[in-house]
């Protein structure tokens, strides 16, 4: 039911509907000069919004509907440390989309908006934000509360940044292995991120009871939360529980540093008088070590890449050193290591012509 009404100069519909729960409500616009603009408003919205409840939901802001949609997708779902940036990034949309509505935010203004947060942000971040914004907006799609898609195809620029340097090459990596001090915890943390590929949670995670001596083998199936220090928490996927094996020389130096340091069964071989560094502290320890020894600057997690590329050069095949980062899928170990991959191939087409060149003598 439709109904009309002049208020002062201007004139006014409201659409009487029932919601999803079957109670009345009203749907209001004023602001047209003549009864005839009013009624063929009234007419457009009924016509192209037969449900008129996302109609309305339409009509709500960006940021309102985002800051929804993350407690109902994301929280309690997502790490604590994932959620914070989804939380993050609620900010970023504030002020730059301030009390805009979904259904008003076109693929021009996306953009602008976008090009503007890119003038003081890397790339990295852009994408990062542009990547939240998008999902939570083609859920939006879904639901028929915007009839299309306004990020689609947009253009992430950004800030140029300074790249640290992916990786340590071979002989850099075991220069950094052989003058690790192996009674310092935060030192003993680089040694075994540099020798088994894991994540710096998942280092900060081991307990005594996770090292298989007899084997030579640690079990990854917790993490430790350094951030927030609530404790074990689980693995980032559930491809990420693992066995990991190591080396001779890796079990004997854990047993030196176990024995030294007189750490229980229960508790993080690196949990120092109950805390655990954070990652920019061990960061700071890492580029200090990595300055005495004369070796380029990397960061923690560039030890997790250091390893995989030390394997892939050294011929151990994509789905092994896939299951032991605990990678979900190859694809993704394919993607994160495609250069090294396409050398290891320009190599092998040497290898095979060679072959080839046997075979025809």
């Amino acid at each position: 039911m439709v109904s009309y009404r002049k208020r002062g100069n201007v004139w006014q519909f409201e659409i009487s509907f029932k919601d999803a729960n079957g109670n009345y409500r009203k749907l209001r616009k004023s602001g047209f000069r003549i009864k005839s603009e009013a009624v063929s408003a009234a007419s457009y919205v009924q016509v192209n919004n037969p449900k008129l409840t996302t109609y309305l939901r339409g009509q709500q802001s960006l940021l309102k509907y985002y800051q929804n949609w993350i407690k109902l997708y994301k929280e309690n779902i997502v790490s604590d440390i994932t959620y914070m940036k989804y939380v993050s990034t609620a900010k970023h949309i504030s002020k730059l989309f301030g009390d805009t509505k979904l259904i008003d935010i076109t693929k021009t203004m996306y953009q602008e908006k976008l090009n503007i947060f890119a003038k003081t942000h890397a790339k990295r971040t852009v994408s990062g934000l542009h990547k939240y914004i998008r999902a939570c907006l083609l859920d939006a799609l879904d639901e028929n509360i915007i009839p299309t898609d306004p990020t689609r195809k947009a253009v992430i620029t950004g800030k140029p940044s300074i790249e640290n340097k992916k990786a340590l090459s071979y002989n850099e990596w075991r220069k950094l292995i052989s003058n690790i001090n192996y009674l310092d915890p935060s030192e003993m943390m680089i040694y075994i991120a540099a020798v088994t590929g894991m994540r710096y949670a998942e280092v900060a995670g081991i307990t005594r009871d996770a090292i298989d001596f007899s084997n030579q083998t640690i079990s990854i199936n917790k993490t430790w939360d350094y951030k927030y220090r609530t404790g074990f928490k689980k693995t980032k996927t559930a491809a990420s529980v693992r066995i990991v094996t190591v080396d001779t020389n890796t079990i004997s130096v854990l047993k030196q540093y176990l024995s030294f340091n007189n750490v229980d069964s229960f508790r993080p071989i690196f949990l120092v008088n109950h805390r655990i560094l954070v990652s920019a502290q061990i960061n700071q320890i890492l580029k200090a070590k990595l300055k005495e020894l004369s070796l380029p600057a990397i960061t923690f997690h560039a030890l997790r890449h250091t390893h995989a590329s030390v394997l892939l050069y050294k011929g151990v095949s994509v789905l092994s050193v896939s299951k032991r980062l605990g990678h979900s899928n190859v694809t993704t170990t394919q993607s994160t290591y495609l250069h090294i991959i396409k050398e290891l191939e320009a190599q092998d087409q040497s290898q095979i012509i060679k072959i080839i060149c046997l075979v025809d003598h």
